[in-house]
């Protein structure tokens, strides 16, 4: 039995019919590659089971404390049925992009069972006309809750059910499995009870180390070498109000050498950088297409992940975040880079004053009562609407592999994720690389955006129109050519100071 951290409980807290706390992505197959040309639901069923043991995850369900007095714990589910937990399902034809967003947009509103392991697995078949990829497709669509894994924490599962070959490698015969008896409420209520003891303890700790980031951030403020203008609270768009029980989902892919050639153009630039420019530029196409583009930049949430090398396996989050300006106020897509560039830097300048780790432990410090009321009160009363967002939208980067991977023997062949919105913030945009191409996928509430394929050419033309810009001369660079034209005419001071060296040497009224 492990207990959940506080930045895990409160993706459980915040878990509503209205904001299911769950995230996953879509990845598609070329079933061609298997060994005999096809893949059957059986032969995926067979596949799954047999990697089960590899992450531990897949067989852990919650146990939740009584009236929520402390954060949740993990056990293992006595009674999981792996059929429960994959499921199959067939597009009508023709099977095209739109059809399959549709399906997934149904299938990520619908919350997940929290009294069951926190994942689900949706076979699609029938994608027989989505443009770039083969005919004959499926797709399998993940939920995972946000409580058990985040980004970095999900490449396990990933690792877990896929092969470097088409060939599935060979698994050990499963272990038999047994579970565990959920705790009664008298051990819980006694784990409570110490816990509550130890928590003036994790208080000290945290203030201890808060106090000398806080004392080098506020030094390079005084610097110049960090910018607080950047912590300043967001502009209100039609993406920060309450969500309804309603998703969209999109996306669209770009080329990841053509990403990588215009992160050269600015020095400084990374790829991370550039593809928050383009969902800029795409955010700033789509809000001005909608009358409600501010005049301020908008600002997006970024994950970090702080997981250390002997932590890559474990369970739930280790994620801070930096909030980053985007440029949306700026209509030349170079000098947009470059202004992300540099709110990137500032903005990982602050996180690393604090410490990214420091800034997690906080979670652990509310009260899991206080911290489970909370997150109801703010979305019974709508509270989303009586203060201005600390950020507009989430952007989180999930790294792929750069070599082919297989599931069952059918070759992936192209993967996007989805996310969690809730009130107050209205999209999270999720950046999936696999080989040589990267993908930005969206979700949204259907009331916000009730056009999602507007948003996704939005963000196509946003890259267009950054590959084909050009680097613009800085005005660095004009100064100094200004001050070279400065300096050529000094050089002439010294020939009319010897001309007027006679007039110096006539001297004869001294003499007199």
């Amino acid at each position: 039995m492990e207990q959940l951290s506080g930045q895990d409980a409160s993706f459980v807290y915040l878990d509503t019919p209205t904001t299911p706390m769950h995230i996953g992505s879509v990845a598609i197959y070329d079933p061609s590659t298997a060994p005999g040309g096809f893949v059957r639901f059986k032969d995926i069923l067979r596949h799954i089971e047999s990697r089960l043991d590899r992450s531990r995850s897949f067989r852990q369900k919650l146990v939740r404390v009584p009236y929520d007095l402390d954060h949740p714990y993990w056990i293992d589910d006595k009674n999981f049925d792996l059929e429960y937990h994959v499921r199959h399902i067939a597009l009508p034809k023709p099977g095209d992009w739109r059809q399959l967003c549709i399906q997934v947009s149904r299938l990520h509103a619908r919350g997940m069972d929290l009294t069951k392991p926190l994942w689900e697995f949706i076979v699609i078949e029938g994608l027989d006309n989505i443009e770039g990829l083969p005919k004959g497709c499926f797709a399998l669509v993940s939920k995972i809750h946000h409580a058990a894994i985040d980004g970095m924490s999900g490449v396990e599962i990933t690792s877990a059910i896929h092969d470097l070959t088409a060939t599935p490698e060979e698994a050990p015969s499963a272990k038999g499995w047994d579970g565990e008896n959920p705790p009664n409420m008298g051990e819980l209520m006694l784990r409570t009870w110490v816990n509550s003891i130890r928590q003036p303890v994790r208080f000290a700790k945290t203030i201890a180390a808060t106090v000398p980031g806080v004392a080098r951030l506020a030094k390079q403020a005084v610097g110049g070498d960090v910018s607080l203008d950047g912590a300043r609270s967001a502009p209100r768009t039609l993406l920060n109000g309450p969500v309804s029980p309603h998703r969209v989902f999109d996306g669209t892919v770009f080329e990841l050498a053509k990403v990588r050639a215009i992160k050269d153009r600015i020095e400084g630039a990374t790829v991370n950088d550039v593809v928050l420019t383009i969902i800029g530029g795409g955010l700033r196409h789509y809000l001005k297409s909608r009358d409600d583009l501010p005049e301020a930049s908008l600002s997006v949430m970024a994950p970090i992940s702080v997981r250390a090398e002997g932590e890559k396996g474990a369970m739930g989050n280790l994620v801070s975040a930096m909030v980053v300006r985007v440029g949306t106020q700026i209509a030349d897509p170079m000098e947009r880079l470059e202004y992300v560039t540099g709110e990137t830097r500032n903005s990982k300048a602050m996180t690393n004053a604090i410490g990214a780790r420091t800034l997690t432990d906080y979670s652990e410090l509310m009260p899991a009562a206080l911290a489970g009321l909370a997150a109801r009160l703010y979305t019974r009363f709508h509270i989303a609407n009586m203060h201005a967002p600390a950020f507009n939208a989430v952007a989180t980067n999930v790294p792929g592999p750069r070599v082919p991977i297989y599931f069952s023997g059918a070759k992936l062949v192209r993967q996007m994720g989805f996310g969690p919105v809730f009130d107050g913030m209205g999209m999270i945009n999720v950046i999936y690389s696999y080989e040589n191409e990267i993908a930005i996928s969206f979700t949204s509430d259907r009331a916000m955006i009730p056009d999602p394929a507007n948003y996704a050419a939005a963000l196509k033309t946003a890259f267009e129109e950054l590959y084909e810009a050009k680097v613009k001369p800085k005005p660095a660079s004009k100064a100094k050519a200004a001050a070279k034209d400065k300096a050529a005419p000094m050089k002439a001071s010294p020939k009319a100071k010897t001309k007027a060296k006679p007039k110096a040497r006539a001297v004869p009224r001294k003499r007199g």
